[in-house]
């Protein structure tokens, strides 16, 4: 059965959840509220309620909400791992406040979601996001390990982007499934096109990184600046000379980036066409699985979620 549903008046639903039952407490109040007070583009959450959208299920709300908190603690806490100084054009909270303030809110609202888990009382879905969880979590520190690893392959980024990314799209998709009762065709359809969304959605990530920072409103070249080697990088290393190498790497780390030298080059290279045509092979592949879904409106929903990530310019 098709059913039409208002996915944005739906996420306000979710917003709402979200900003309920906060503790009290004077800093955690402060904190918590200054860190959602943006509306942001609950990409994760929606994609949830897409996948929940057949079934009339009561805790559909709480579980799209789980995923907006999980996704927001990792946020926090990756701001403190990189010293950042911003997040969605705001001050940081690490910045704002302290990387201890950070860390302890990010665990705070890490276990919100894991008391609203309970609350929905599903094993199956708690196990699928404590997977998810931990995943994410390992590819941010095999990330870490591949600071300034110029030998680092392109399986290893690939795996990377899915850990950081593609893991929680993929779990935010699969378990809106299961919530629904969804068949395993379906839900192994739905999970598909949703992770390749996410490693998408990372891919331009990296390509933004590159963008100017008052459209994204994110710090230019960050990722550069921090040594990490990201697909634009890796694929002009790949096909520089043995000069355009070594000035390649000591573009990685330098805080002093000389932005439009380092822009040059990597463009000279085609460190940015080629990461588009990699953005481009994800987005025809979960558009591909996108269209063997039967649901209409789901069907549709998913289309226009990777064309969001494709084209998206922040």
């Amino acid at each position: 059965m098709t059913v039409n549903i208002d996915i944005t008046k739906e996420l306000k639903a979710v917003e709402k959840l979200i900003k309920s039952d906060i503790n009290k407490e004077k800093t955690i109040l402060g904190l918590y509220n200054y860190i959602f007070k943006s509306d942001g583009k609950k990409i994760r959450s929606r994609l949830n309620l897409i996948a929940s959208s057949s079934s009339k299920n009561s805790d559909r709300y709480k579980l799209a909400s789980i995923i907006e908190l999980l996704h927001t603690a990792t946020l926090v806490h990756d701001d403190v791992v990189d010293n950042a100084s911003t997040r969605r054009g705001a001050i940081s909270v690490n910045s704002l406040w302290s990387n201890a303030h950070g860390v302890l809110i990010g665990d705070y609202i890490y276990s919100k979601a894991f008391m609203l888990m309970v609350e929905i009382g599903k094993t199956d879905i708690l196990a699928e996001l404590a997977d998810a969880t931990n995943d994410i979590s390992q590819g941010e520190l095999i990330q870490l390990d591949a600071i300034s690893n110029i030998k680092i392959s392109l399986n290893k980024l690939k795996k990377i982007s899915y850990f950081k990314t593609g893991r929680l799209f993929e779990a935010s998709a699969k378990t809106g499934a299961m919530l629904a009762g969804a068949n395993k065709n379906f839900i192994k359809n739905i999970s598909e096109s949703a992770k390749n969304i996410g490693i998408l959605f990372q891919i331009k990530d990296d390509l933004l990184d590159y963008s100017n920072s008052s459209k994204t409103g994110k710090q230019s070249f960050q990722d550069l600046k921090e040594g990490k080697i990201t697909y634009p990088f890796f694929f002009a290393l790949k096909n520089s000379s043995q000069k355009e190498k070594k000035q390649l790497i000591s573009f990685l780390g330098n805080k002093r980036l000389n932005e439009k030298k380092a822009l040059a080059l990597i463009s000279k290279l085609n460190g940015l066409i080629k990461t588009q045509q990699l953005a481009e092979k994800f987005y025809t592949s979960s558009i591909n699985t996108a269209k063997t879904i039967n649901n209409q409106f789901i069907r549709q929903e998913m289309i226009e979620l990777a064309n969001i990530a494709l084209n998206r310019e922040k």
